[in-house]
């Protein structure tokens, strides 16, 4: 009989160290699966870490990037309206020097008939030869006018019998005339007119008949 209960008393014994190992061993269990998982949690953290970083970096190049790109155009920009600026300021003042020596030439040209004028008259005053006076002046008027065509002015071609063209011509008169085919002709020429190139810079002044 003491024998049974000394059994039943060890093996008792057995069956809660038994448990007691059971329960120790999911406990171990459950705290390997808990190390687990808070090691995958950090882990997943240190990756998510890592890739926000590589992501700014990333933009953060990019931003960098364009920042140097935006100070070079700039520079280029400044660079092209400071060249700009001194280019339009140079034509400014050349062309404000063109307009004073705009009739430069000319004037030389015409410095060299005002010296014919001047040599005929010395050398023909009080002279008795009035052909010699008078073909002088002719060839001066004739270097004269040769001087104006090579500059481009040309006299106008009008003459008496003309039909009168109010886009070529200018009346100061309308006169009555007997002969029916005069009216709306020019019966009188009082001045010239002249156009430089192909621009009319002088009207004819003439008179119609009406």
């Amino acid at each position: 009989m003491g024998n049974q209960k000394k059994s039943v008393k060890e093996e008792k014994v057995t069956i809660d160290a038994e448990l007691e190992n059971s329960v120790d061993g999911k406990t171990s269990e459950n705290n390997k699966v808990k190390t687990q998982k808070k090691s995958s949690n950090q882990n997943k953290k240190s990756h998510t870490l890592t890739d926000k970083k590589k992501i700014q970096n990333k933009y953060q190049k990019q931003i960098d990037k364009l920042k140097e790109s935006l100070i070079n155009k700039e520079d280029q920009f400044l660079r092209t309206f400071a060249e700009y600026e001194n280019y339009r300021k140079r034509t400014a003042k050349e062309r404000l020097e063109l307009f004073k020596t705009a009739n430069k030439d000319l004037m030389i040209q015409l410095l060299s008939i005002v010296d014919d004028f001047e040599r005929a008259s010395r050398n023909h005053a009080g002279s008795e030869n009035q052909n010699d006076v008078i073909e002088g002046f002719q060839l001066i008027s004739k270097k004269f006018y040769q001087l104006l065509e090579s500059n481009g002015l040309k006299q106008i071609d009008v003459n008496i019998g003309d039909v009168f063209d109010g886009d070529h011509h200018e009346a100061i008169a309308h006169i009555p005339t007997d002969k029916k085919s005069s009216s709306g002709q020019i019966i009188d020429i009082t001045e010239k007119g002249y156009q430089l190139d192909d621009v009319i810079i002088r009207y004819p002044k003439v008179v119609v008949g009406k």
